[in-house]
């Protein structure tokens, strides 16, 4: 298929950013199997995104269906197991008709991308440093933060450059009302951990991240108790263990926070914490199929 589209100067997705997108992996696992992981919760969060954007919302047995039938054409792509690598899925809608003036487009493009992505720690499970940014947000409270659109991810590239060109791996947001919770990790959800409890921020701007919705199963599945709520920048110095969470790292442990405004450090240590390890483990076990999927939420692709 050609990867090149011919779109008008005027489109709804290039004028006014009516653009949605989505994120999911295929894998080998250890039985020679070809799965991809909750397909359905990416399928409805892509309903919700079309919907807020006045867009036509994609059937989710269609959504799931186009999944199959892209991983299918493209099995020789799908990395062996064993290597660490997967096989990267990218669902997108964009309005594609001409609109001059603010509204929604006529007609839409719903379109599937793949590309098969090498294994995310390529030097082993270690923390990152990431770096507290109160000069910018990015989502407003009321606004389209708990959506996988465009426009959120080029509000938080500005933001992301300069944390990388000081030597972050990435940022961590505060709230966009009040600076005084924690919000999004980058582009990832974030969670803590202490006192056997896995801690993850309840807010009207964070994407419900797939990734952290089947960590707080396992973790509860593991006897921790979870907690989703509002978590003050302060209580940082009180957990044991900090991660970002989402798709590409599934779990990406947090060494060090350093606040850029006050300069305030929060120091985890130089190696991944024991329950997000174990976390970590047990994920990617049942993605790849080394660990029983007792909640069946791989999708064989047949």
């Amino acid at each position: 298929t050609d990867p090149n589209n011919t779109l008008n100067e005027c489109a709804g997705g290039l004028q006014y950013a009516q653009t949605v997108f989505e994120g999911l992996k295929a894998y080998t696992t250890e039985d020679g199997h070809i799965v991809t992981f909750r397909p359905d919760l990416n399928a409805e969060r892509m309903m919700a995104s079309a919907e807020r954007l006045e867009m036509p919302v994609f059937p989710k047995d269609r959504f799931i269906d186009a999944v199959n039938q892209v991983v299918t054409v493209n099995e020789a792509f799908v990395p062996p197991y064993g290597s660490g690598a997967t096989l990267y899925i990218r669902p997108y809608m964009f309005g594609s008709t001409p609109v001059i003036g603010v509204k929604p487009a006529d007609e839409y493009q719903f379109r599937i991308l793949t590309t098969p992505v090498g294994p995310y720690f390529k030097e082993g499970f270690k923390p990152v440093q990431i770096q507290i940014v109160e000069d910018a947000d990015r989502a407003a409270p009321l606004g389209t933060g708990t959506l996988k659109v465009g426009g959120n991810y080029a509000a938080s590239l500005r933001s992301g450059q300069r944390a990388h060109d000081e030597g972050f791996s990435n940022v961590l947001y505060l709230d966009a009302k009040e600076k005084k919770y924690i919000d999004e990790a980058g582009a990832a959800n974030f969670f803590g951990i202490k006192n056997n409890t896995y801690c993850t921020p309840k807010s009207s701007s964070i994407l419900p991240s797939i990734t952290n919705m089947s960590l707080r199963q396992l973790a509860e599945d593991m006897g921790l108790k979870v907690e989703q709520r509002q978590i003050p920048v302060e209580e940082l110095s009180t957990f044991e263990e900090v991660a970002a969470c989402g798709t590409a790292a599934v779990i990406s442990p947090i060494g060090k926070i350093v606040d850029r405004g006050t300069g305030k450090v929060y120091d985890y240590g130089t190696e991944a914490g024991p329950i997000c390890t174990k976390l970590y483990k047990q994920l990617k076990g049942i993605q790849e199929g080394e660990v029983e999927d007792v909640h069946n939420w791989n999708l064989i692709v047949e």
